[in-house]
């Protein structure tokens, strides 16, 4: 569990400090050169030469003068705090999208031919290479985009938009999750459990997705992802059962689910696909934990707030934050949304005044390149939700 000895820290704090900024940078001086961002690949990939673990290429150097940002689709919410990004290499966007797709259509049959144009629409492809501009290959991205993507069919298929209910959801759940974390059984009974991996969309994709995963991660990464997704399947099934008794949660603990039922598992598997590790005992630090469940809520409510008119458009009452503060606290709509922005903005003010203590206090490479990851995909998931105008638009409260 977090440590929660650190004072309070308000709301009102301004940008990143000077330590966080140089987390952004990353590290300088001698034998630090392969903690930077690595070098891409050109297209077509070539193979991976044998490099000793953690060993990724050296950094680009920086230019003389920076870049313009160019312009982002979509409108950034008014007053949410975030900072913007370059757009992602299109090259490598459209190979990881080509890629994604026939995994999803064909190797792992995860989406029927209907489906075709909500999984375009998802522009997963995008996703993944904004958040993780420093994994050194295109096979590294795509370890995370099929992590994404399975996700995203258990939470349709299993919770929401394609059949889901929460009726049962626990047992579909704990049934998915050996293909994340393997039944260890008699040879009676094996069997019939790997038959059922292929019983369905979601278990298809976990099954495959894991495969993948396991080829390039190390053991602690490997249990690392299965804790931070019981971590999700247990949100599922909070959420699920106050949708079964109609209950609308006080805000704390709504905030409380979503530690749980959130992005966790996407930016803790950064090193992984940055093709390093940070070793358990340094993940498992109290401090470091804060940290990593900051930028999983922080990321959460960008999700509540980008989402909020698509899901106030579906069928019954879809809990998110600003439908919990408008119900819990007697606010208008307006406001309770407004004041949602307000619990995002606090949360990543609280995230990067964390993560810069946790920086200067274990200055460890390993560390600090990890820190770096979390924060770029935190800005990554942002460009995501504002860019995708397919499936999101803002509410008329401006």
């Amino acid at each position: 569990m977090p440590d929660s000895g650190s004072p309070p820290l308000p709301s009102s704090l301004p940008g990143p400090n000077p330590a966080l900024e140089r987390i952004l940078r990353g590290p300088s001086g001698l034998g630090t050169a392969s903690l930077h961002l690595a070098r891409r690949e050109e297209l077509p990939e070539p193979p991976a030469p044998e490099t000793p673990e953690f060993e990724t290429p050296p950094a680009p150097p920086e230019p003389d003068t920076p870049e313009p940002e160019p312009a982002a689709e979509g409108n950034p919410i008014p007053g949410l705090y975030y900072h913007p990004i370059p757009e992602p290499d299109p090259a490598r966007v459209e190979e990881v999208s080509r890629r994604i797709k026939a995994w999803a259509v064909d190797e792992a049959q995860v989406y029927p031919p209907e489906w075709e144009d909500q999984f375009d629409g998802f522009s997963v492809g995008r996703y993944m290479v904004a958040c993780h501009p420093d994994a050194p290959t295109v096979e590294h991205v795509m370890i995370a985009t099929r992590l994404m993507v399975a996700e995203n069919a258990v939470d349709d298929c299993y919770c929401e938009d394609h059949g889901g209910s929460p009726i049962g959801l626990g047992s579909r759940l704990l049934l998915a999750h050996t293909a994340l974390d393997p039944l260890h059984t008699t040879e009676e009974y094996e069997p019939a459990w790997l038959e059922s991996l292929q019983s369905d969309a979601p278990r298809r994709a976990y099954r495959s997705a894991m495969a993948y995963f396991l080829e390039t991660a190390t053991p602690s990464q490997a249990d690392r992802y299965r804790h931070d997704m019981g971590r999700l399947h247990l949100g599922y099934l909070a959420e699920a059962a106050w949708a079964q008794t109609d209950h609308v949660p006080e805000v704390w603990e709504y905030l409380a689910m979503r530690q749980f039922n959130n992005f966790r598992p996407c930016p803790t598997i950064t090193d992984t696909i940055g093709g390093y590790e940070l070793p358990a005992d340094l993940h498992a630090q109290p401090a470091m934990q804060r940290v990593i469940a900051l930028a999983g809520n922080a990321t959460t409510i960008v999700n509540d707030l980008y989402s909020y008119t698509k899901e106030l458009k579906s069928p019954g009452t879809h809990l998110n934050l600003p439908v919990v503060i408008a119900e819990r606290e007697g606010l208008s709509e307006k406001d309770a949304y407004l004041k949602a922005v307000e619990v995002h903005n606090d949360l990543m003010h609280r995230f990067e005044a964390e993560a810069a203590a946790l920086a200067s206090d274990c200055p460890v490479p390993t560390v600090l390149r990890f820190l770096r990851g979390v924060a770029v995909w935190v800005d990554g998931n942002h460009y995501w939700h504002q860019t995708n105008t397919y499936r999101y638009s803002l509410p008329d409260f401006w």
